[in-house]
C-alpha cells in the first residue's frame, strides 16, 4: 500500500458495535496515509468498544454518532455525509446492522446514511461463527450482494468468545487492499493469469547453493495489480519473504524446475502467463548427500553444471499458449539484447530493464518490446509501475471469440 494510492477519495467509515472496533483504528490509518479522506460515523452500540475521539484523532475529523447532530447546518448528515463519498465502508458491519441493511431498515444515522446514499457500499461481515452461519444471516448477506452491496468476508480463524471459525472481520491490510481494489478498473475481468516471480535456489548441497538477487517486488507487484484488475490471479513463487497479495493464490517453489513443473501443471487454465521470475539458467549436475568439505586451503570443488528448462519459451511454444508477457533483465544494451531475447523467445511483449541497478529496489525504468517496436516507461514506483503494465497487457490482448 502505497501512499497517494487513494488520493482524493472520500470514504464514510461506519462501525457498528462489535469488539473487531479496534481494527477500525488501524484501517483508518492505513487510508489516511494512502491519501484518503476518512469520515467516521459510528452507532451507539460501536461506542462502547471504541471512542468517538479515538476516532476522530485518527481521522482528523468530527465523527457523528447522531441523526440529530446539529454540526451540518441543514441538520440532514444523513443526506449530506453520503453525497460527498466516494464510498461507503461499514466495517464492523455486525448482524443487527447487515438483517437492517438487508430490509432498507433506517432507524439511525449509519443505516439512513446507507438508504439514502448514492455511492458504492461495502460491508465487512464481524460476528460469532454460529451468527455467520444462521440461515437468516446467510439470507441477508446473500440479499445485499444481489442489491450491489460488496461483502468482504468474512474470515476464518480465533474469535473473541474463544471459538474458532467463520466470522472475523478481515485484518485492516486485507480491507484497504479490497478498497483499493474496489476502485481499479478491471481490465482483466473475467481472465485467469499465473505469475512467476522471486529468484529461485539450486541447492549445491544441503547447506550451499547458487541462487540470485532478485527480490520478488515486481512480480508481486503485478500479482496484486492483476487481481485488482479483476483477474484470477495464481502466483507461483520463489523464495522470498515477500506477503501475499490480497487474493492472490500462492504456490512456493524452490528450483527451476519445480518452478517449471508448477507451471506446466496450471498453464492450461490461463488466458495470461506473465514471466517476471529471475530463474537460475543452470543448476549443478549432482547435488552433493552431505556437505561439502574443504580438506585444505587449496582444496577448491568442481562443479558441473547442465542448464534448467527455459519455462517462457516452453510456454510460449504450446499448441496454444496464453498470452505471453515475459521479462529481461540485463546488465548492458538493453534496447539491444530485449528486442533479440522478444523474438528468441517468441513472445508478444517483453519487459526489459538493467537488472543489477533495479533488484531489491521499490522503483524501476522498463522497455516494452513489442512487433512495434520498443515503448520506454518512466521511472515509477513498482506498484504504480504495475499497474501501468497490466494496463499495457490489457490493451494487447487478442479479443475473446463469441460465447
Amino acid at each position: 500500500m502505497d501512499r497517494g494510492e487513494l488520493a482524493g477519495k472520500t470514504i464514510v467509515l461506519g462501525l457498528t458495535g462489535g469488539i473487531a472496533c479496534y481494527k477500525s483504528a488501524e484501517l483508518t490509518r492505513l487510508l489516511i496515509k494512502a491519501g484518503a479522506t476518512v469520515q467516521v460515523v459510528m452507532t451507539e452500540a460501536a461506542t462502547q468498544f471504541i471512542t468517538p475521539l479515538t476516532m476522530q484523532a485518527l481521522s482528523g475529523r468530527p465523527v457523528f454518532t447522531s441523526q440529530w447532530d446539529g454540526r451540518i447546518d441543514n441538520n440532514m448528515a444523513h443526506i449530506d455525509l453520503s453525497r460527498e463519498a466516494d464510498a461507503i465502508l461499514i466495517a464492523p458491519a455486525s448482524t443487527d446492522f447487515l438483517a437492517k441493511l438487508a430490509h432498507g431498515m433506517a432507524d439511525d444515522l449509519l443505516s439512513t446514511l446507507c438508504v439514502a446514499r448514492d455511492c458504492p457500499l461495502l460491508v465487512a461481515p464481524a460476528m460469532n461463527r454460529q451468527m455467520w452461519a444462521n440461515p437468516a444471516t446467510q439470507r441477508n448477506a446473500a440479499t445485499l450482494r444481489g442489491d450491489g452491496v460488496a461483502v468482504l468476508g468474512p474470515g476464518s480463524g480465533e474469535q473473541a468468545c474463544g471459538e474458532i471459525g467463520d466470522g472475523r472481520m478481515l485484518e485492516p491490510e486485507d480491507l484497504f487492499e479490497a478498497l483499493a481494489s474496489f476502485f481499479q478498473p478491471k481490465r482483466l475481468a473475467g481472465r485467469r493469469v499465473l505469475i512467476t516471480a522471486g529468484p529461485t535456489f539450486e541447492p549445491i548441497d544441503p547447506v550451499r547453493g547458487l541462487t540470485n538477487l532478485s527480490s520478488g517486488k515486481m512480480g508481486f507487484a503485478l500479482a496484486r495489480a492483476a487481481a485488482q484488475a479483476g483477474a484470477e490471479v495464481h502466483l507461483i513463487a520463489g523464495p522470498c519473504a515477500l506477503t501475499t497479495p490480497y487474493g492472490v493464490t500462492r504456490r512456493n517453489v524452490q528450483t527451476a524446475q519445480q518452478m517449471y513443473d508448477a507451471v506446466m501443471a496450471d498453464i492450461s487454465h490461463n488466458d495470461i502467463f506473465i514471466a517476471v521470475a529471475a530463474v537460475a539458467d543452470w543448476r549443478v549436475r549432482e547435488v552433493a548427500r552431505d556437505k561439502i568439505k574443504k580438506a585444505g586451503d587449496a582444496d577448491v570443488p568442481t562443479l558441473e553444471f547442465v542448464q534448467n528448462p527455459d519455462i517462457l519459451a516452453a510456454v510460449a511454444q504450446l499448441p496454444t499458449p496464453p498470452y505471453c508477457v515475459g521479462f529481461a533483465a540485463e546488465s548492458g544494451d538493453l534496447e539491444t539484447h530485449g528486442a533479440q531475447k522478444r523474438k528468441r523467445k517468441q513472445v508478444p511483449l517483453l519487459v526489459g530493464n538493467l537488472g543489477p541497478a533495479t533488484f531489491g529496489q521499490d522503483d524501476n525504468e522498463v522497455i516494452l518490446f513489442d512487433e512495434a517496436g520498443q515503448q520506454h516507461l518512466p521511472r515509477a514506483d513498482k506498484a504504480s509501475l504495475a499497474q501501468r503494465l497490466i494496463a499495457e497487457i490489457a490493451a494487447r490482448l487478442p479479443s475473446r471469440a463469441p460465447g
